[in-house]
């Protein structure tokens, strides 16, 4: 075994190793001492995986119960995976939160291309064992996680192997998208790499229908809308793993996608406040540009005395631009422009952090280093109405409406040393430390000039206690900076009014901070029958960042995101994972998620004490996932549903609240000839119909006096999928 899985794993996880070696125990289905939980390739034998990814969906507690979110399936739809700095999450993070994934004690030094993804480019004959590490170590590459999920490799594999997966899905409006995803790999000498090449439909048609009243509760009007989004992602990824010698190895990540998501709305409104009523039609073309590329890489080497080196890096750019012209219809179908929007961003993110660790005494080790990023934002936004004026062709025709702070560069240099200590009491007890020092420079330019420093000290203590071999407990107290938006810095569109066109922005923002503090305890049930675990956390937060007034004057309200004040949140989770071994049936997984949270913050529009912006009351899911190896078959559903109520957002002339309906999905797998799988997903089987009621006031909200009521529904129907997946 090379020297870095030695150094990788716990002590414990090194018997464990040791042990399994013998053909007796590969036999079991698991082993577990305690700390370390880990399974062998063998106990995913009967049911036929493809990739690692579903591998870990059949663990109890890891993965997905039913198995969504695989490259190039609709489930595995969700944002346009670029950010880079400009939404927040700037640098490599703490790692502190949920599961942490490694592939052979390493995780992936990307943001957009990281290791969870890289799983389902990885075929189930590559995977050794795979660990879930419930410790913490100084000999892990990730700190301060609930779990570790260590996935192994054979180290002497060296053929080459082809993934090839097709897709198909059908929408509710009988629009059908292909999609498909080819990953290549290999391993030629002590040079391991896979490549992969995605194309993901991403469309999307939403419905949405608003019925609106005034303040004197008379009907005001009607509009229905028809969104229709045509996107397709388009993703090359590299990974690269080169073994330099026994010491010392190298990894390399290249990463580049095109989004571009060309949108169409038909909106058709009745005016219910005039005798006969009266039909406006309007229709808008939004051809949105988006792409993003990424490369990462990092370097490690272990000294004779044990102690190792490391040093990772990121450079990333996330480029988007969108222009969203409106216009009129006329009954003879003829078009007049009345709104021209053009936005655009350029986000660039570089990131090089660099550590050492050392043992100190028996029992402890120390980790001491330094990460430094620069991250640059520059934002463009032109605003052209049909008002009165000269109008500007750069304005797609219209008139020139000026926009404060509409065009500004935005760059932040950050420097964050830090030093984490592991002390591992006995086998059952342990406590990691950690001290980080953040320094950042923030510098505006362009149409605001504004130049600020911060520092925080970011303390962290984790806990951990095995009371039992099954029964762990976790606490966690920690100090956590949210990194500053960018994007708030600067004047946008606005996505929450559609007829609010922007939103200003704030070059003063400080960053917002918190005490976190939580407790958890989980309990595995014995012979591998599932996991069981309760966590119960709270937070003070300082400096929150809400919508403020910065109104240049009584008859031009403005609101921008600013810092608010203090507030406080709480709140229980309850997770459980279970095989149904207790009525002879041990291969359906069921497994449910419930949690419940309140919140408090002064509004800074009104005085009253209120929850959070959009914060939840909470949601309680059910998933199972049933497989039967005779037939080569698997198939399950997942049922969640949040609890609505007092879900609110505040802006200084509205008040904007949220309720869903549940989202139901199901799925069925045939494994067949060679391997190649025939999957079959429906999304949405319930339609899922999301509603938002707005109360719009005359004048600031303070003032009490209702102006309007809108009551808005949408959804975006059931989409179903059939996904062809094989392996050679």
């Amino acid at each position: 075994m090379m020297l870095k899985f030695r150094k990788l794993t716990l002590s414990a996880s090194i018997a464990v190793f040791t042990c399994i070696s013998s053909p007796q125990l590969l036999a079991q289905d698991t082993v577990d001492d305690g700390t370390t939980i880990l399974y062998p390739s063998s106990y995913f034998a009967e049911f036929s995986p493809i990739t690692a990814k579903d591998m870990l969906d059949r663990i109890p507690g890891v993965g997905s119960t039913t198995g969504g979110g695989s490259p190039g399936g609709s489930f595995g739809r969700g944002g346009f995976r670029g950010g880079g700095g400009g939404r927040g999450g700037r640098g490599f993070g703490s790692g502190s939160g949920g599961s942490e994934i490694l592939i052979n004690g390493k995780r992936t030094a990307g943001k957009n291309n990281q290791t969870s993804s890289v799983l389902g480019r990885i075929n189930a004959n590559q995977v050794d064992y795979i660990q879930i590490i419930r410790g913490t170590s100084g000999e892990l590459d990730v700190r301060g996680s609930g779990q570790v999920i260590n996935v192994v490799l054979f180290e002497e594999l060296s053929s080459a192997s082809t993934r090839i997966e097709v897709n198909m899905d059908r929408y509710r409006d009988s629009n059908t998208q292909p999609g498909g995803s080819i990953s290549y790999s290999n391993k030629i000498g002590d040079l391991g790499f896979v490549l992969n090449a995605i194309a993901e439909p991403r469309y999307d048609h939403s419905e949405s229908n608003e019925d609106s009243i005034l303040g004197d509760f008379s009907p005001n009007d009607n509009v229905q809308e028809d969104r229709v989004r045509k996107q397709t992602s388009y993703d090359l990824s590299a990974n690269f793993d080169y073994e330099i010698s026994d010491r010392s190895s190298a990894r390399f990540n290249a990463l580049y996608s095109q989004n571009d998501d060309p949108t169409r709305v038909t909106r058709r409104t009745t005016d219910f406040t005039v005798i006969p009523n009266t039909l406006e039609r309007q229709f808008e073309v939004i051809p949105g540009e988006q792409n993003n590329w990424e490369i990462g890489g990092d370097y490690e080497t272990f000294f004779s005395n044990g102690d190792r080196f490391k040093i990772l890096f990121i450079a990333n750019q996330d480029n988007r631009d969108t222009v969203r012209e409106r216009f009129d219809v006329a009954e003879d179908g003829s078009l007049t422009k009345n709104l021209f929007l053009d936005s655009g961003s350029v986000t660039e993110e570089r990131i090089v952090r660099g550590s050492y660790t050392m043992d100190i005494f028996e029992g402890q080790d120390i980790e001491f280093g330094a990460e430094r990023a620069r991250t640059t934002l520059d934002s463009k936004l032109a605003l052209g109405t049909d008002s009165t004026g000269t109008p500007s062709a750069d304005f797609g025709g219209l008139v020139p409406v000026e926009v404060s702070n509409a065009n500004s560069t935005v760059e932040e240099i950050r420097y964050e040393p830090f030093i984490i200590h592991n002390w591992i009491f006995n086998p059952r007890m342990s406590l990691e430390s950690t001290l980080l020092y953040e320094f950042s420079e923030i510098t505006q330019s362009g149409d605001v000039s504004n130049k600020r420093d911060f520092d925080f000290i970011k303390p962290k203590l984790d806990f951990r206690y095995d009371l039992t071999s099954t029964l762990q407990l976790r606490a966690l107290i920690e100090k956590q900076v949210r990194q500053l938006r960018f994007s708030d810095f600067v004047a946008a569109t606005d996505n929450q009014d559609e007829d609010s066109n922007t939103v200003a922005g704030n070059a003063n923002l400080t960053q917002e901070w918190f005490w976190k503090y939580e407790l958890n305890v989980e309990y595995r049930l014995p012979d591998d029958v599932g996991v069981v675990d309760g966590n119960i956390w709270y937070h003070q937060h300082h400096d929150v960042i809400e919508r403020i007034d910065v109104s240049p004057s009584e008859d031009d309200l403005q609101s921008a995101n600013g810092n608010i004040g203090d507030g406080e949140m709480y709140g229980l989770r309850l997770n459980a994972s279970i095989r149904m071994k207790m009525i002879n049936m041990p291969n359906l997984l069921v497994s449910s998620r419930f949690s419940v949270a309140d919140s408090k913050i002064e509004d800074p529009f009104t005085g009253i004490d209120r929850r959070f912006a959009f914060f939840g009351r909470g949601r309680w899911s059910l998933s199972f996932r049933h497989d039967l190896p005779k037939w080569n078959l698997n198939y399950g559903a997942s049922w969640s549903n949040r609890f609505d109520g007092n879900q609110k957002f505040y802006d200084i002339d509205d008040v904007v609240s949220s309720l869903g309906e549940p989202n139901v999905s199901v799925f069925a797998e045939l494994i067949a000839f060679g391997g190649t799988s025939f999957r079959f997903d429906i999304r949405d089987a319930t339609n899922n119909e999301q509603c938002r009621e707005r109360i719009r006031y005359l004048g600031r909200l303070s003032a009490g006096i209702i102006e309007e009521i809108e009551d808005r529904c949408s959804s975006r129907g059931t989409v179903m999928s059939l996904k062809i997946n094989t392996t050679f």
